[in-house]
């Protein structure tokens, strides 16, 4: 996969990985009874005109004054200058969406001139370039030189009671010593109500915690979460790496929380509460490169929307009717993105189906058929065949409805729980869907991706057309965890939303960039955490079946 901001051909490649650490300060105030709930967006501009989104961070609750604990990590090339725009946001929905956020301010620089300063402080301007109040944001940025990471299973026990009508709402903040000072590392989530939480197993590089020195000082601080942003401080403690695995070898690794303050005001003190570290392993971390060059194969579905909120195919009007030049907005993504990702497609075979119309011979709606109407081999030469599918199958069914997108993703899901069963890291699913961008089984969708989020899968839906895609937005989980019908929290992000019109009449490669932004991360990160090596050979997908019955195995 080409790196973010690389270099045409012929152009010496002088590389490395950098990690930016942000923290803005004073920020605009946008909220009426409480503070601005901020994020900051990442954008890079490479081609000279058109900016495309390359990160994000976290979104912070009620925060003035943020401090990111997402790192955001780019290639920095020497030899190009890489022009970065820093937008900072006050989250207004839970869908996590900027077109609803209030703009708090930016900041446009060089990648070079944030590497050769290692940390910048510039004030935040508005799009008029007028300063914003008197925020201000910190860039910190970090080469990435070590690939091991740290593995925690943490968990606590008594700690003390902050909440009047309840117990407290814990969580951790991680922090590596540096020369100015301690730097967050790390934040986990937020257990609600309970004295002895335990929270999910997490990473943290080891260059992030501590530098890759084992022997260094870190910090760790238990707060109790308010929806105000005015956490209260339970206790903290500080240890190292090498002394959290040697304890954790044996049992498991114990320190008592300390709350300095309440430790000077009360003679009989002891602490408040005992963090349990259960678990502590240094392992490499594999890249997306280790993995596809060792082995792993990608393998791309293609799926299309036929449902009648579409029109007409024989209306002007409608995003599937063929013009005179042979071209729709369907086909115009199909090729645009087709393109893109059968460079990753190591046999160039696509699945490609259909989903949201009436079918013959008996004319009943389907939601996942193949464009081919072969249900035993529903693979396509290339994204020629493709696109030779979708215009012999268009004429031959009736556009209906509703819109489900559940039916396709467990189809999918199905290889991918057969794959994960190998205990390899051989295949790697993503499902691109093309709609017009209303569903109508949110619920299932949304039970769908928190289970195949457990898979070795990713999920790209383009947009087409006009439509709100507020709701594709909400299952784009970069501002927070996805959560199922039923509370059940995703595993990881895996969706990826791209509005195909926004990038229509612009360079192929930031299509590219965005369609395929996230899967790199998504593949490394779940082979990375189930503990899966790049595989030493290949494991044909024709020992997989070629069409999986619908079914809710996943």
């Amino acid at each position: 996969m080409a790196a973010v901001g690389a270099p045409g051909p012929g152009a010496t490649a002088c590389v490395t990985k950098v990690a930016l650490s942000i923290s803005c300060a004073n920020l605009l105030d946008m909220d009426t009874f409480s503070k601005s709930d901020p994020v900051c967006v990442l954008l890079m501009n490479t081609s000279g005109a058109q900016w495309s989104e390359v990160g994000r961070t976290e979104i912070i609750q009620n925060c003035l004054n943020p401090q990111f604990s997402k790192t955001l990590v780019l290639d920095y090339y020497f030899e190009m200058v890489q022009k970065l725009r820093f937008e900072v946001y006050d989250i207004d929905s839970d869908s996590g969406s900027l077109r609803e956020a209030d703009f708090l301010g930016e900041l446009e620089c060089t990648l070079g001139q944030i590497v050769s300063s290692r940390k910048v402080t510039k004030p935040l301007v508005r799009k008029n370039k007028t300063p914003a109040g008197k925020s201000t944001i910190t860039i910190s940025a970090e080469e990435m030189t070590d690939s091991r990471v740290v593995s925690l299973e943490v968990s606590a026990r008594k700690l003390d009671k902050k909440d009047f009508f309840g117990k407290s709402d814990p969580f951790l903040e991680f922090y590596k010593e540096t020369e100015t000072g301690w730097q967050l590392a790390h934040r986990t989530e937020v257990v609600k109500n309970t004295l002895n939480p335990t929270w999910r197993p997490f990473r943290i590089s080891l260059q992030s915690l501590c530098g890759g020195d084992v022997e260094k000082s870190i910090k760790v601080d238990c707060l109790d979460y308010n929806n105000s942003g005015s956490h209260d401080f339970i206790g903290s403690f500080l240890t190292t790496v090498s002394q959290i695995q040697d304890a954790s070898k044996t049992f498991a690794a114990e320190f008592e929380c300390i709350n300095s303050k309440k430790k000077q005001k009360k003679r009989n003190y002891k602490n408040s509460g005992v963090i349990v570290v259960k678990q502590c392993k240094i392992v490499k971390e594999y890249t997306f490169l280790d993995y596809i060059m060792g082995g792993c194969q990608i393998n791309f579905t293609i799926a299309i929307d036929f449902t009648g909120s579409n029109g007409d195919p024989k209306s002007p009007l409608s995003l599937h009717y063929i013009s005179p030049q042979g071209y729709n907005e369907y086909l115009s993504a199909i090729w645009a993105v087709g393109n893109v990702i059968q460079d990753y497609d190591s046999d160039k075979m696509f699945p490609a189906f259909g989903f949201g119309a009436q079918i013959p011979p008996s004319w009943l709606v389907s939601h996942e058929f193949p464009l081919n109407f072969k249900p035993s081999n529903p693979f396509c030469a290339g994204i020629e065949g493709v696109v030779a599918a979708y215009r012999q199958c268009l004429p031959q069914v009736k556009l209906y409805g509703p819109t489900n997108f559940s039916p396709i993703i467990k189809h999918v899901a199905h290889f991918g729980k057969q794959a994960l069963q190998q205990d390899t890291a051989s295949h790697y699913f993503v499902l691109l869907i093309i709609t017009d961008g209303v569903i109508t089984d949110m619920d299932e969708t949304l039970n769908a991706i928190v289970k195949a989020s457990r898979l070795p899968m990713s999920i790209i839906i383009v947009g087409v057309g006009g439509a709100d895609f507020s709701a594709m937005e909400l299952l784009d989980g970069d501002d927070g965890i996805l959560r199922s019908a039923t509370g059940e929290a995703a595993m990881r992000d895996i969706v990826q939303f791209v509005p195909f019109r926004q990038f229509q009449n612009g360079p192929q490669e930031m299509l590219a960039k965005s369609v395929l932004a996230e899967v790199p991360d998504q593949l490394s990160g779940f082979f990375n955490t189930m503990n899966l090596r790049p595989p030493q050979s290949d494991t044909p997908l024709s020992d997989l079946p070629a069409s999986a019955p619908p079914s809710d195995l996943c």
